[in-house]
């Protein structure tokens, strides 16, 4: 570890209680000069390694330097190979790294400050992250952040009534050309449409773009920003959105992974993936300050696209309103409590 925990300010947070936020999260002249441990949940997806030696890096410098990976549990879900048969790997070599591994959640809590739900399957997401917002612990959920929207819609709501902070996003977000474009910098006049695209592989337990599709529809989202209003699954592998003010968007299924924007004055290619780097910075900023780089609308209109493309499949491509999409999701989260 880079560092041991010696500060008197720190003892609140050691003892698994919840701490003055300007000392959590490091605001205007806190004590705190220690970095936050930081939990794993999921230990079945190569994001844990990467994750792991971006923040524990001994050169990590700014918010990575504040954060330091000290614990995990393993999870895993027995009815999906591409979950059950990385984590023994996965949680050994994190253990050579110097990481406690822990029986289960709630062993683990007491011990860490922020927290990293990382489970590759989106369905336990829900009640994984249920027992870290009554610890009241910040947390960062990969994608994606459930297995449907309404689940979604409930891990924000119980996170409200804690009052616990809670993002999630893909990697694809934090690309510097995908900012730039969302800043409206690139050459090509007023924003009219945009296409992007990401692999799309699927699992049968999640909503089609949820598993892969995710990652060209956070771009999506990153450049036009919410405003959706209906979709329509034009095939298998391209989905059409239309936004309240006339722009479209459009999610395509190919190889790797970039956007192309067309404006009122040419068309320009947004850029590519650059890597975790960028997303882990921002978790790690997002666990000292307490404040999300994504706006949770954003995020929760994000999963009603990708539900939606998944009902105008069903439908033969017809077009879905997002509007009823929320609203079937909000009964259903409110029907389950």
């Amino acid at each position: 570890m880079r560092n041991a925990w010696i500060l008197l300010g720190a003892l609140t947070i050691c003892a698994g209680t919840t701490a003055d936020p300007s000392v959590l999260y490091g605001e205007e002249g806190a004590a705190r000069q220690q970095p936050l441990r930081a939990g794993l949940i999921g230990l079945d997806t190569s994001h844990v390694l990467a994750f792991t030696d971006v923040i524990n890096d001994p050169a990590a410098e700014g918010p990575l330097a504040e954060v330091e990976v000290t614990a995990g549990f393993p999870g895993g879900s027995p009815d999906l190979p591409s979950s059950w048969d990385r984590v023994e790997e996965y949680t050994s070599k994190l253990r050579e790294k110097g990481v406690t591994i822990y029986d289960s959640i709630e062993a683990m809590l007491p011990h860490v400050d922020a927290v990293l739900v990382e489970s590759v399957d989106g369905r336990p997401h829900l009640e994984q992250a249920r027992k870290v917002i009554a610890a009241k612990k910040p947390l960062y959920i990969d994608k994606p952040m459930a297995a449907s929207l309404a689940d979604v819609l409930k891990i924000f709501r119980l996170a409200d009534e804690a009052g616990v902070p809670v993002f999630s996003s893909s990697s694809l977000r934090f690309s510097s050309g995908f900012q730039a474009a969302r800043r409206g910098e690139l050459p090509i006049g007023t924003l009219r449409k945009c296409t992007a695209w990401s692999p799309m592989h699927t699992e049968p337990h999640h909503p089609d773009l949820f598993w892969y599709g995710i990652h060209g529809v956070e771009t999506l989202y990153t450049i036009m920003g919410p405003g959706c209003k209906s979709v329509v699954r034009e095939s298998p592998e391209r989905v059409v959105g239309t936004w309240s003010d006339g722009r479209i968007g459009v999610f395509e299924a190919r190889n790797g992974y970039g956007a192309e924007v067309e404006g009122t004055e040419g068309t320009a290619s947004a850029g590519t993936y650059e890597g975790y780097k960028p997303l882990v910075i921002e978790i790690c900023r997002f666990f000292k300050t307490g404040v999300s780089p994504v706006p949770r609308e954003e995020t929760i209109e994000l999963f009603a696209f990708m539900e939606a493309a998944d009902e105008s499949k069903r439908l033969g491509g017809k077009p879905v309103q997002i509007a009823d999409i929320l609203k079937r999701a909000e009964a259903a989260a409110a029907k389950a409590e």
